[in-house]
Parts: C-alpha cells; structure tokens; sequence
C-alpha cells in the first residue's frame, strides 16, 4: 500500500492540477479567446485537455493506495508541468523556447503510462 504521505501528496497534487486546469480552461474562454489567434487557442486548449486527463489519472492513482503506480503519477505530474504549462506560456507569450521544453513533457507522460502498464502487469 502507498504509505499516508505519498497518497497525501497524490491527493493534493492532483486536486491543485484539476483545480488549475479547470481555472485555466475559464481563463482561455473567457479572457484569452479574444487575445489569442485561433492557433495559439487550439495550443492552448491542448494543454488544459492533457493537464486534466493527467490529474484525473493521478487522482485514480492515488485513491487506489497501490504503491508500485507511485511512479507513474509523478512522471504524470511532471508531465503536466512541463508539457502543459509550456503550451500555456507559449501560446499566451509566443516565446518559442516554451514550446521547445513542451516535448520532454510529452516523454514524461509516455514514460509514465508505459511505466504504469509495466507496473500494472507484474
């Protein structure tokens, strides 16, 4: 079993991420839509889709208790932070650097699912 502190942790990682990702989808709707270029809302958008996808998932992990899927959530959260917080500070700044750091996020949830499928079969 996760022990307290680490399931604590998923809890709250995940309900801040869920909490953001909802606040930033307002955010884009109601104040971005007529900043933005339609492109740079679709890149947008994307990163609150994976954002809330990847916290519903940790959220699951965590109220599982199974310590070997500990992992994969923190690949998860990493991933969030920097596949879907890159797209939002590029698609707000258009800093290209932002969206060069956006790949090694999408490893991070790749790493994560695969490491959760290997996890989930032993």
């Amino acid at each position: 079993m996760l022990n307290l502190k680490s399931q604590k942790f998923l809890l709250a990682a995940s309900s801040v991420m869920g909490f953001l990702g909802v606040a930033f989808g307002a955010f884009g709707a109601h104040a971005l839509k007529s900043i933005l270029t339609p492109e740079m809302m679709v890149i947008f958008e994307k990163g609150i889709f994976y954002q809330l996808i990847h916290s519903s998932v940790i959220l699951a992990i965590a109220l599982s208790g199974i310590e070997k899927f500990y992992k994969p959530a923190i690949f998860f959260l990493a991933g969030i932070i920097l596949f879907s917080f890159s797209l939002y500070l590029y698609s707000v700044t258009s800093i290209k650097l932002f969206a060069m750091i956006t790949p090694f996020g999408g490893v991070s949830f790749l790493t994560g699912w695969l490491l959760l499928a290997i996890k989930a079969m032993r």
